[in-house]
């Protein structure tokens, strides 16, 4: 039986030493990370006969990835990002947590220090945008009931040209984007617009290397959250508004049975009238459920790189 070139000696001692392990010093489970992805990337060159040319032309693609900023979007559209989800679900199901709201993605475009505001009177849309209103509310619970006080329910979504402020030079800072604390009875509640889905940057990376898979890169309509309080796991999720048509087809693997909610439209005039607006308006009703924080499960707070708000 022939061997494989990525698994004779000369090849395994290279890869060896280029992760360290020839080395006394430096961080053992790195080293072992490194050969493990050197190596199998490796048995992948071979097994598909890659070429140099192909070999750097991925290697140049990947610069490209990441001198466009890219690499938040090309992470959950290869499904990594989701695949991190599944992998802490389990963790948590091995350890009884079960019961909380799914959690889903959280992608590239959050930013920090949002506008700290009273819940119920919180009011994202701040620039003058002719969109749909929608006033979305619900509660903060525990997974028995309990309603959760004083949790920071932290939302960020797409204007209606699926663009967000900060990165879209259109809007004001800040636009779409508040922090508030639920009330004593864990509510929490606030006015924005109705969102659009967007898709990734037509001439970009990602959306080459989606096309070149045959793969669109739209996501549907939806509204991030992070929900936090004290005593309890951090959740990252997102409601997906129902009946848009990327729903389930999103590039990024961000939609999950539980998430799904639909936003009511009110056309009657009394009721119009009655929240001071001229126009129909929807409602979206949405319950969090968080987890009891527990000692030998991976936390769920991530550090990861996140645009500077102080440029916002």
């Amino acid at each position: 039986m022939t061997t494989r070139i990525s698994e004779t000696a000369e090849v395994t001692g290279v890869l060896d030493r280029a992760a360290g392990l020839d080395q006394a010093g430096g961080d053992e489970r790195l080293k072992n990370i490194i050969r493990q992805i050197t190596g199998d990337l490796c048995r992948t060159i071979e097994r598909f006969d890659v070429t140099p040319t192909e070999f750097w032309t991925a290697v140049d693609y990947l610069s490209r990835v990441g001198m466009n900023h890219e690499m938040g979007l090309l992470v959950p559209g290869l499904g990594l990002e989701h695949f991190m989800d599944v992998m802490m679900d389990e963790q948590e199901r091995k350890a009884g947590l079960t019961g909380g709201t799914p959690r889903t993605i959280e992608g590239p475009l959050w930013i920090a220090d949002a506008p700290l505001v009273e819940s119920g009177e919180a009011r994202l849309d701040q620039d003058p945008e002719q969109g749909e209103v929608l006033f979305v509310d619900g509660t903060v619970r525990d997974t028995d009931g309990k309603p959760v006080a004083d949790a920071v329910v932290d939302v960020w979504h797409a204007n209606t040209k699926g663009g967000y402020s900060h990165f879209d030079p259109s809007q004001s800072p800040y636009n779409l984007r508040r922090r508030m604390k639920t009330d004593a009875e864990g509510r929490y509640g606030f006015r924005s617009i109705v969102p659009s889905g967007y898709g990734v940057p037509p001439d970009g990376p990602t959306n080459q290397l989606l096309a070149a898979v045959g793969r669109h890169g739209q996501r549907p309509a939806h509204i991030h959250f992070f929900v936090e309080a004290s005593g309890y796991r951090k959740l990252t999720t997102q409601i997906n508004l129902a009946g848009d048509a990327y729903l389930h087809d999103d590039f990024a693997f961000g939609t999950r049975d539980g998430l799904i909610s639909e936003a009511v439209q009110h056309a009657d005039a009394e009721e119009i009238r009655a929240r001071g607006l001229n126009e129909p308006f929807s409602t979206l009703s949405f319950d969090f459920v968080l987890l009891r924080d527990v000692a030998d499960v991976p936390e769920t707070v991530v550090v990861r790189q996140h645009a500077p708000a102080a440029a916002a």
